[in-house]
């Protein structure tokens, strides 16, 4: 059985496909590559909370955790907050320091496409 309906799973995976575009597309257009790399975070990030649950619920909880900076023990609440903290900084980040960056958001990519896999049974 199932651990999640077939509209999440369908949106978690559209997302996390959408995510690994964007990064190919930062590749080959190194110009665009800052909004690409911050489009492909913020689509893992969609990804992620389509797998969990309501993405409107999932986003407050983590948005309240980042901002009153409480502490996390759960792993992949912690996660999120890592994530939205990524976000923030990336954000800020001169559009020069791209290529650093990049490898940053894949692994992060990465481990989403992971923790969807964990909650959907399938691949991406």
């Amino acid at each position: 059985m199932s651990m999640m309906n077939n509209y999440r799973k369908g949106w978690a995976l559209r997302y996390l496909r959408e995510a690994r575009a964007e990064l190919t597309a930062a590749q080959k257009t190194p110009y665009m590559a800052s909004s690409l790399i911050l489009e492909a975070l913020r689509k893992a990030q969609a990804a992620i909370y389509y797998s969990l649950g309501e993405p409107a619920f999932i986003a407050s909880i983590v948005r309240e955790t980042f901002y009153t900076k409480q502490f996390v023990e759960d792993p992949i609440l912690k996660f999120l907050v890592e994530i939205e903290r990524a976000i923030q900084q990336i954000a800020q980040i001169p559009r020069s320091d791209s290529g650093k960056v990049m490898e940053q958001v894949n692994d992060l990519v990465q481990l989403a496409s992971e923790i969807v896999e964990l909650f959907t049974g399938e691949s991406a």
